[in-house]
């Protein structure tokens, strides 16, 4: 199976590793200082006492591509529809893309029952943009849970690696599913192929949706902000206002709030993405994380005042961070 990644950061550079180490075969799509020392120096992912280098060829989105089978686009929410587009040159055979993101991929509302008509949420896709790029190319669902971060470029340090989840939005079993799943396990890392994806995106973003923008205005890890009474109390609060949406559009978790943290804890002490792009000056994932909610709410008449408040600060943090930079 030939694979092309993008976005050679903590996640993106953690599965390129695992999918070589499976025997995939494996581009990395680069630029700049980074598509640099991936040729001069390869892909190095550290885990623990444990340093593996991977020599993979890098393309840089113009032609001379092999037809690839899947492209995982391992970027922030905000990035999708600019690597869609960017990416376009590597559609030729139409392969498979996932979305590999902390929120909701861009196909998420599709073939949902729900009572509203447009699908589209513009705080992932704001003008359908990554649709348009995409045309016709049928998206493939995952989740990662797992923490990993790049300590400088084309250099991967892991945290914790849980699972890398895959399924067909359709609920349908596929070749291309098992395929890349059975390269994960290959490469040392657990891939369940589920038949609901959506109920684990939904489930995944249930903590992230939470957890991460708090971790950015208390500049908090995980370990504390959950022992503390009054973020923890935060926390359940917007997981509760949460999961009503989730029952409105058919998304009941199979799980209460407090099991769903828990999956957090199991990961231990650790920084959370947006937090990582808060100290490193990066642009917050705000809207793909939780302004998608607050659009949905919108939609669904649904008051969510916990989820409002605290993206109403998530907001003013990044105009601040913006007057910054």
């Amino acid at each position: 199976m030939k694979v092309l990644v993008a976005g050679i950061g903590g996640i993106g550079g953690w599965l390129a590793g695992t999918l070589a180490r499976g025997g995939a075969d494996v581009t990395l799509y680069a630029r700049g200082r980074t598509a640099d020392r991936l040729r001069e120096d390869g892909l190095t992912v550290i885990d623990g006492e444990r340093s593996e280098s991977f020599s993979l060829p890098v393309w840089d989105g113009k032609s001379g591509l092999p037809s690839q089978d899947v492209i995982l686009a391992c970027v922030k929410a905000q990035d999708v529809p600019a690597i869609a587009a960017a990416l376009h040159a590597a559609y030729g055979n139409r392969p498979r893309f996932s979305a590999v993101v902390n929120g909701m991929p861009y196909w998420f509302l599709d073939g949902i029952e729900a009572p509203f008509a447009n699908r589209n949420l513009a705080s992932i896709d704001p003008g359908n943009r990554a649709r348009t790029a995409l045309g016709g190319i049928s998206p493939l669902g995952t989740v990662v849970h797992g923490s990993a971060a790049a300590i400088e470029p084309g250099v991967i340090r892991i945290a914790k690696i849980d699972r890398f989840i895959i399924g067909e939005p359709d609920g349908s079993e596929s070749v291309i599913a098992k395929e890349l799943a059975r390269l994960c396990e290959a490469g040392g890392v657990s891939a369940p192929v589920v038949d609901n994806i959506r109920t684990e995106i939904w489930a995944k973003l249930w903590g992230n949706m939470s957890v991460n923008p708090i971790s950015a205005l208390t500049q908090m890890t995980t370990k504390p902000m959950h022992e503390l009474p009054q973020t923890r109390a935060l926390i359940v609060s917007m997981m509760e206002e949460f999961d009503v949406l989730g029952r409105q559009i058919g998304l009941a978790l199979p799980m209460s709030v407090d099991e769903r943290i828990k999956v957090t804890e199991v990961l231990g002490d650790f920084r959370t993405s947006m937090l990582a792009d808060l100290e490193n000056g990066r642009r917050l994932e705000t809207d793909g994380i939780l302004g998608c909610v607050i659009e949905l709410a919108d939609r669904l008449g649904e008051a969510v005042p916990s989820c409002r408040a605290v993206y109403a600060l998530m907001k003013g943090l990044d105009l601040t961070l913006a007057a910054r930079r």
